[in-house]
C-alpha cells in the first residue's frame, strides 16, 4: 500500500482576513459568479462584507440559504442550482454541515471550492470528506471527495466573536487526532485517502496534541474575553488545520467510530460533534488499556476546558443498557471506524469500555 498526504490547496488565517477572499482568489486564478452558501446567522454577520468585496471588483455572486443538516437530497439541491447559475466556484461559510454539504456539491460539479469557517469547532475545514447524515441527524456515510479545498480562509477576528462552546468542542475533536492516528499506524490500516499514513501526518497529529495541552486552556480564556492572541491563533490552527490534515492524512479509528455510532441514541443529537468526539476519545483510552499516564492528563484538560467526561455529558445513561449495547453494537459493525484499531473489536468490548470511560470520567 502507498502512503498519501492531502491538504488544501492554501491554507490562509489571522484577523480580518475576510477582506482579503478577492486577493486570495486571484493568486489561486479562482472565477466567479461565486455561490455562498450560509445559514440566517452567518449571513447577517458577514453580508455587507462579502457586498463590498464582490461589488467593488465586480465579481457577481449570490448567497444560496443553508437549511441546517448536511444530507443528500440538500447536496444534490445545492448542485443543482449552482449548476443552473452557472457558478464558478462555491464558498462555504459557517460550520462543519454548511462546509461539508458545499464541499460535496462542488465536488459533484467538478467546481472550486473556498472553505470560510467561522468556528474553530471541527477539523472538517481542511478536508476532502463530508460527513452525510439523514434529516433526522443520524450518521449515515462519509463522502469522500476528489480533492481538498482551493482555498480555506480563516478570520480569527470572526472566530473569536463565535459561540464559546463551538470552540470548545474543536478542541474536543482535535484531541482525538493523535490517539486515532497512532492506531492506524500501529495497524496498517488506510487513511481516509486511500494510503497509509505519511511521516508528516503522523507527526502533525502529535504537534495537534502538544498544541492543545500547552495553549488550549489560555485560549479559552482569551476567547472568553473575545481577544485574539498567538495562544488563541495557535488553538484555531490546531484546531483547524493540524487536526484537519492528521486526521484525514493519519486516519481515523475507535474516537471517531464511537461518536457515529453514539448518534444512534437520541440523547446525543443536541450535543456537538467535537463533544461526542471528546467522549469518544475517552472510550478509544478504554479500549486500547491505556495506561493512567496517557488517560489523566486527557481527563483533566477535557474537566478544565469543559468537555463532556460521562456519557450524561453527551445525552446517554449508563444505567440505559439497551441504548448502549445498540451503540456497541453499531461500532462494532465491519464498515466502523473502530475497526481501525490494532486488536479484535467485539460488541462486547465496546460496551465494557463505554461504561469504563464513563466510571473514570465521573471520579473526583
Amino acid at each position: 500500500m502507498q502512503n498519501v498526504y492531502s491538504s488544501p490547496g492554501r491554507y490562509t488565517q489571522g484577523p480580518d482576513v475576510t477582506d482579503q477572499l478577492v486577493s486570495e482568489m486571484a493568486f489561486l486564478g479562482l472565477v466567479g459568479p461565486v455561490l455562498i452558501v450560509a445559514g440566517p446567522t452567518v449571513t447577517e454577520l458577514l453580508s455587507e462584507r462579502w457586498k463590498t468585496i464582490f461589488e467593488t471588483v465586480g465579481i457577481p455572486y449570490a448567497i444560496y440559504p443553508f437549511e441546517g443538516e448536511c444530507y443528500m437530497d440538500a447536496i444534490d439541491a445545492l448542485a443543482e442550482s449552482a449548476s443552473i447559475s452557472a457558478v464558478g466556484t462555491l464558498l462555504a461559510a459557517g460550520g462543519g454541515k454548511v462546509i461539508d454539504t458545499t464541499r460535496a456539491a462542488a465536488a459533484n460539479l467538478n467546481k472550486p471550492f473556498i472553505c470560510c469557517p467561522t468556528v474553530a469547532s471541527t477539523d472538517s475545514p481542511c478536508s476532502a470528506i463530508a460527513v452525510v447524515y439523514n434529516p433526522l441527524g443520524v450518521y449515515e456515510t462519509s463522502h469522500t471527495c476528489s480533492r481538498n479545498p482551493d482555498l480555506v480562509l480563516v478570520d480569527t477576528e470572526v472566530i473569536v466573536q463565535s459561540p464559546i462552546r463551538y470552540f470548545i468542542a474543536g478542541m474536543g475533536d482535535g484531541l482525538s487526532t493523535v490517539f486515532e492516528a497512532r492506531a492506524c499506524v500501529q495497524s496498517g490500516r488506510e487513511n481516509l485517502r486511500g494510503g497509509r499514513s505519511t511521516l508528516a501526518a503522523a507527526e502533525i497529529g502529535e504537534l495537534c496534541y502538544r498544541t492543545l495541552m500547552a495553549d488550549g486552556r489560555a485560549a479559552l480564556a482569551d476567547m472568553q474575553q473575545r481577544t485574539v492572541t498567538p495562544a488563541f491563533e495557535r488553538v484555531v490552527e490546531a484546531n483547524t488545520l493540524l487536526s484537519g490534515i492528521g486526521f484525514e492524512s493519519a486516519g481515523l479509528a475507535a474516537a471517531h467510530g464511537i461518536h457515529n455510532a453514539m448518534t444512534v441514541g437520541e440523547g446525543t443529537h443536541a450535543y456537538l460533534h467535537g463533544e461526542k468526539v471528546a467522549f469518544g476519545v475517552l472510550v478509544h483510552l478504554m479500549l486500547e488499556e491505556q495506561p493512567a499516564e496517557v488517560f489523566e492528563p486527557v481527563v483533566g484538560f477535557c474537566r478544565d476546558v469543559g468537555l463532556p467526561t460521562t456519557l450524561g455529558g453527551v445525552g446517554l445513561d449508563a444505567a440505559d443498557e439497551a441504548t448502549l449495547r445498540r451503540i456497541a453494537e453499531v461500532a462494532s459493525e465491519p464498515e466502523s471506524l473502530v475497526l481501525n484499531e490494532p486488536f479484535a473489536i467485539t460488541p462486547q468490548k465496546v460496551y465494557d469500555a463505554l461504561l469504563a470511560a464513563d466510571r473514570v470520567g465521573s471520579a473526583s
